[in-house]
């Protein structure tokens, strides 16, 4: 199965204001963004149990603020099965409760249902026994609605309409690859032609490749067009394959000029991630002289290097 949960959790961390604004756009209205959101992880992992029978779930507890002054919890539920549960309603129902029960406030719950159902949509829960009676209701969207929609999306400058055209793709090309690398495709070219942010194509390029998985052979043929479309572009964006290969270059030169003794540095040098960075050390260290260089020009470029061992002299050692 498909691995819908990893990066629907990082979408939902990364553009939480765009993520209520497409869904729920009255929720956004009132809330009052120049105060920090909160994740809260820890609260939420407290009270929840780790899994229900194996099943997956995206749940996050988010601490907003509402522009009269006011703090509010939201809860929301992902549901990234592609089959229906029947106990969802009764998930949502205990997974409340028990967060308003435990720190003594409400919550608000909101559902995403990204199964390939169309027939199923639970937005309440409701029991009764002997007159006694209790109702839940929440609101809920289903993306399956959205595939109606997909112009607009496509139109979209909102970054989490683009993380819902990935997820639709990827349900409705389970059984055709070649018709999913074509989708896929276009899914990363929109991202160009709607003037993103930097950084924005960048995180939006790792959750779609991690949301429309492509078998080896068509993966790189899928690589290949996208750096060639990228060559003829304009605009500063390198792609995740187009970076890797340029750390790549960094790591041959380091080993070429100072030996293995140059290793401890490649970590931190990765974790960079930025095109212009590497075009940056890769000239420094086509410059150096010594090790000691390098590392300055590391750290200058926002590396977190390790601290070079005493008795070192910055330099190769030569052989004797």
């Amino acid at each position: 199965m498909a691995d819908y949960d990893s990066p629907w959790k990082e979408a939902l961390e990364l553009y939480f204001p765009a993520f209520l604004a497409l869904f729920f756009p009255d929720i956004h209205a009132d809330i009052d963004w120049s105060r920090r959101h909160v994740f809260l992880d820890k609260e939420l992992q407290a009270l929840l149990p780790a899994g229900e029978g194996g099943r997956l779930y995206v749940d996050k507890l988010v601490k907003v603020w509402r522009k009269d002054g006011r703090e509010a919890w939201v809860l929301i539920h992902v549901e990234v099965q592609t089959t229906r549960e029947a106990d969802f309603p009764g998930r949502m129902y205990r997974y409340n409760t028990r967060i308003a029960g435990g720190y003594n406030r409400n919550v608000v719950s909101l559902a995403v249902l990204a199964d390939d159902d169309a027939g199923w949509r639970p937005d309440r829960y409701e029991a009764e026994v002997w007159g006694w009676a209790v109702r839940m209701a929440w609101p809920a969207v289903k993306l399956l609605d959205y595939a109606a929609r997909r112009v607009e999306l496509e139109r979209s400058k909102n970054p989490f309409a683009h993380v819902v055209l990935a997820h639709l793709a990827a349900l409705e090309t389970q059984n055709d690859p070649q018709d999913r690398r074509e989708w896929k495709f276009r899914l990363v070219r929109g991202l160009y032609e709607r003037g993103f942010r930097k950084e924005d194509v960048r995180q939006l390029l790792r959750l779609i490749d991690w949301l429309v998985e492509l078998p080896p052979a068509l993966q790189a043929d899928f690589e290949r067009e996208l750096d060639e479309y990228v060559e003829g572009q304009t605009m500063p964006y390198v792609t995740s394959f187009g970076r890797e290969a340029m750390f790549r270059m960094i790591e041959d030169l380091l080993r070429a000029k100072f030996g293995d003794e140059a290793t401890d540095l490649l970590p931190a040098i990765h974790e960079l991630n930025d095109a212009e960075k590497y075009t940056e050390l890769n000239q420094a260290i086509a410059r150096a002289t010594t090790l000691d260089e390098v590392r300055r020009a590391c750290v200058a470029a926002g590396a977190p290097v390790p601290r070079r061992k005493k008795g070192g002299n910055g330099k190769r050692g030569s052989k004797t």
